[in-house]
């Protein structure tokens, strides 16, 4: 069993933790190693490196923003499991004193649940992907946006808003929700449009399945920029249109056992 620990480097906490957690699962026979950044921010000394794409299963010391970042580095997508050190962590399903005793039983094939990814095309390129969502933003702060959607060619919606949120089932419980979208079962593959402080009263948030053709046309003068799962900001300059398809390459994430539900109860209901 081989698995690569990654941690937020800006906590000593977490790095010692990280430390800890390495070392005990060595004394188990795992072979056990840190990314190169993490192993880059520890004390001098003979450091364990594993690269993630060398692991049987990534485990993320930090918060969901954490655990965004390493998902969008990851090529390819490796199983990949949370330990919260974080405010909310929703997407970290491992506490700090449960890691160890979940990571030392496990397999070299772990249980996975297989997570949708949105993947963002302009003029046939690619421009990235996202587990959570992403944003369209004005660069111009207090100036809103014209939208127009198109599913399956046909155009179905105009409006004007400061933004607009395209985001995953797994993403529907982040900015989604925050912004007034529902909270969607994971499980469930589609494509929820939030619109961020929309003009109109009727401009109201869309779930849509994947399977069908979206298009997001940006129809203002003013520049917007994409930002994906908060971690890649990209210049989309002004009126332009935007493909937005499932991923071919979704997020694995270790399967805990934990109940989707259940969380929602306990990390979104009783902060």
């Amino acid at each position: 069993m081989k698995i690569s620990v990654i941690s937020r480097i800006d906590d000593p906490k977490a790095l010692r933790y990280a430390e800890e957690l390495v070392r005990a699962l060595g004394s188990q026979g795992i072979r056990a190693g840190f990314d190169p950044d993490t192993a880059e921010a520890l004390p001098e000394g003979k450091v364990p490196l594993l690269e993630p794409d060398e692991a049987d299963v990534v485990a993320v010391i930090g918060g969901d923003g954490t655990i965004l970042r390493t998902i969008q580095r990851l090529k390819p997508q490796v199983p990949l499991v949370g330990i919260n050190w974080g405010e909310v962590g929703f997407l970290a399903d491992l506490e700090q004193d449960t890691a160890f005793t979940f990571l030392s039983g496990l397999t070299t094939k772990p249980p996975v649940e297989s997570r949708m990814r949105l993947e963002f095309c302009l003029e046939g390129e690619s421009l990235g992907q996202c587990l959570n969502e992403a944003v369209i933003v004005t660069s111009r702060p207090a100036k809103m946006l014209r939208f127009a959607i198109s599913i399956d060619g046909a155009l179905t919606e105009r409006f004007r808003a400061d933004g607009l949120i395209m985001s995953t089932p797994t993403g529907s419980t982040a900015y989604a929700m925050s912004a007034g979208g529902p909270i969607v079962d994971p499980k469930i593959e589609g494509f929820l449009l939030v619109p961020l402080a929309p003009y109109l009263l009727s401009s109201r948030p869309h779930f849509i399945s994947s399977e069908r053709k979206l298009e997001i046309g940006l129809e203002s003068a003013k520049p917007a920029h994409l930002v994906l799962d908060g971690q890649e900001s990209i210049d989309l300059g002004s009126a332009c249109t935007l493909q937005v398809r499932r991923s071919s390459r979704p997020a694995l994430l270790v399967d805990v056992g934990s109940n989707f539900f259940g969380k929602v109860e306990k990390k979104l209901r009783k902060l």
